[in-house]
């Protein structure tokens, strides 16, 4: 079964590094390329395009706004659908003016990745001052570039509750326990509106959740895969 990855904000193939080996186990890895579009469904597009006939699907934050945008456009390839620290609520009006002003920036302007405060609000407290873990968020920002960032700065993310009921296939929620990006209660929304989907929440991790906690997610995950595969 290929598993299709689909990263967050500002987050590259990298992000999946500490889970990618047990993972490749069910079989080819397959990474979302998101560094193109300025809309969750022409991102959503350009996956599903450089996908294989059937596959799993696992998006993280922003990922998750386009791995739900997947399925509904080919609800009979996506075999099951795990969403891992993301939400179903469109971006407050503060926000979408914040990051209307970096997609209109000058291309001019220099790009070092993303700052450490932004940084360290995805983290868990504990860990907002351990530097690997933050370069290792800053060098995935460094990879992708201004024009990037300035790209996912402008994508909107609508509110996508009232379609939730569409997505039919077996559905896991993730949440983090000490998640300052995402609460909860926006993981719980996604859990009542998905038709039969599942919700666990892993404790003591902040929003990063694949760097923050790889091990903690693989024991969801992989237990959770396996009794998909023998039901497909």
């Amino acid at each position: 079964m290929t598993i299709l990855l689909v990263p967050g904000y500002m987050a590259d193939a990298t992000l999946w590094d500490d889970v990618a080996a047990p993972l490749g186990k069910f079989g080819p890895l397959l990474h979302a390329d998101l560094r193109h579009d300025t809309s969750i469904e022409a991102m959503a597009a350009r996956a599903l395009a450089a996908a294989p006939g059937r596959f799993l699907l696992v998006g993280f934050s922003m990922g998750g706004y386009v791995a739900r945008e997947i399925a509904r456009l080919a609800p009979d390839r996506v075999q099951a659908l795990v969403l891992v620290a993301t939400s179903t609520r469109p971006d407050t009006p503060a926000l979408r003016q914040s990051r209307g002003t970096v997609g209109k920036a000058a291309a001019s302007v220099s790009f070092s990745g993303l700052s450490k405060t932004a940084i360290a609000m995805s983290l868990h407290p504990d860990q907002a001052g351990n530097e690997v873990l933050v370069e290792r968020v800053r060098a995935m920002g460094v990879r992708l570039g201004g024009e990037v960032f300035r790209r996912q700065s402008m994508i909107v993310r609508d509110d996508d509750r009232h379609r939730l009921h569409e997505i039919r296939c077996p559905t896991l929620v993730i949440a983090a326990g000490q998640d300052r990006l995402r609460s909860r209660a926006e993981s719980q929304e996604i859990q009542a509106g998905i038709p039969g989907a599942e919700l666990a929440v892993i404790e003591h991790s902040g929003h990063m959740i694949p760097i923050e906690a790889p091990g903690a997610l693989l024991d969801l995950l992989l237990p959770w895969l396996e009794r998909v595969a023998a039901q497909s």
